[in-house]
């Protein structure tokens, strides 16, 4: 029945003829987040339970029956002249460093790479081209001596590498501090890398700029505020200074979670343990508990120790300095296994509010933004072993820059 026009009573409904029947689409899977991608990923990532792929002391990738492009594992969409992902991270830093090859890495690093180091988030290959170049231009002469690459992943989800070297050279060159000093430099650096398909597609590196600075004769605090004043640093305002999430709810930091099996050892858990219980439940005895009674100890600025006491010592400053510090731990991988004992490699954030004298002399009241890469070696359950670095020049900026505190700049 036909409505009549200009009508204002409802319709009479007729009953309406049922459409074809259509074949049932299936409804489109949805589309992950990449950050929620890039956590399952991380969460079904491979460890390497042994020690067949890694760097041997004093060899490099080239240890004893290594036969160059022979594949040790899977590696799709990598040059075939990289046996392993241990062979790749050492010859691809060789071939840029020492040999001076600075274009090579338009090969090896993604177009839209992100480099993270002393002084903040970068982006693109140019950034990294232009630095490298100034700083073989400083020390043309400089070696790169792999002492460790921790690695896991594999040619499916991409690798991740934790790669720490011993850097030596000769100051020869002028560069952003100044003339050249013609003094020997020799410190060690750290960089920890996602790689697909033989590109980096992101990089943590810390270059030790504080010690590298000190053994040039060059006065630390005076070039870290320099650097500060100069806008060096990333704008406040892009920043991570937001709370950790360290007591939550206003409540009590607890501690952490104890695990809910006791299906042999557990690396993830006991890192994870260690960086909460100590920095944000401020319980110090729990380096006693992980660390081995005789563990040798490297940080940032060339500090080093032994026992049990310099790693509560180095701890103990950081929080009495940053009396409200709040960590939390990025990323966690390994390799080993119980019997041979394991390599671990850390990264992690902080933030916290500069109240206290013990390490950077009188308190500003900065909120400054930490992070750091840690090497961790376990011998039957216990640490023997840490190298540990964090962003200290760039802290050190962050402090003393001349701009009034609490200003946002940028």
């Amino acid at each position: 029945m036909k409505r009549p026009e200009n009508s204002s009573a409802p319709a009479a409904q007729e009953p309406a003829e049922a459409p074809p029947a259509r074949p049932e689409q299936p409804a489109p899977a949805p589309q992950p987040h990449p950050a929620a991608d890039r956590t399952d990923r991380a969460r079904r990532r491979h460890m390497p339970p042994d020690y067949n792929i890694a760097l041997r002391p004093a060899n490099g990738a080239d240890a004893p029956g290594f036969v160059p492009g022979e594949r040790r594992h899977p590696m799709r969409g990598f040059e075939d002249e990289y046996s392993d992902i241990v062979d790749y991270i050492v010859r691809i830093t060789h071939r840029i460093w020492e040999d001076q090859d600075v274009g090579y890495i338009y090969d090896t690093y993604a177009p839209g790479c992100r480099l993270h180091d002393d002084s903040g988030l970068k982006i693109g290959v140019e950034p990294l081209v232009s630095g490298t170049m100034a700083s073989i231009h400083a020390f043309p002469d400089c070696r790169h001596y792999a002492d460790e690459v921790i690695w896991a992943g594999d040619d499916r989800d991409g690798f991740v590498t934790s790669h720490r070297a011993q850097n030596i050279g000769t100051h020869t060159g002028d560069w952003q501090w100044g003339a050249a000093t013609g003094k020997a430099l020799r410190t060690w650096v750290m960089a920890n890398c996602e790689v697909v398909e033989n590109e980096i597609t992101e990089e943590w590196v810390l270059y030790n700029t504080a010690a590298k600075l000190s053994q040039l004769g060059i006065d630390v605090r005076e070039a870290a505020r320099s650097f500060g004043n100069a806008g060096g640093l990333d704008p406040l305002s892009d920043r991570t200074l937001g709370d950790i999430d360290r007591l939550v709810g206003g409540r009590k930091p607890l501690p952490y979670p104890r695990r809910r099996d006791d299906n042999g050892f557990d690396v993830d858990h006991l890192v994870r343990a260690l960086f909460h219980d100590v920095y944000n439940r401020r319980d110090l005895s729990a380096i006693d508990r992980a660390y081995a009674p005789n563990a040798r100890w490297y940080g940032p600025s060339n500090r080093s120790g032994y026992g049990r006491a310099d790693v509560r010592g180095m701890a103990r400053g950081l929080l009495a300095t940053f009396p409200d510090l709040g960590l939390q731990v990025d990323e966690v991988y390994w390799m080993g296994n119980e019997a041979d004992g394991f390599r671990v490699s850390v990264r992690w954030t902080a933030v916290g509010t500069h109240r206290g004298h013990a390490l950077y002399g009188r308190p500003t009241g900065r909120r400054v933004y930490l992070w750091g890469l840690s090497q961790l070696y376990l011998s039957h359950g216990r640490i023997t072993e840490d190298w540990m670095l964090f962003n200290e020049f760039d802290v050190l900026a962050q402090l003393l820059r001349d701009d009034p505190v609490g200003l946002v700049v940028g």
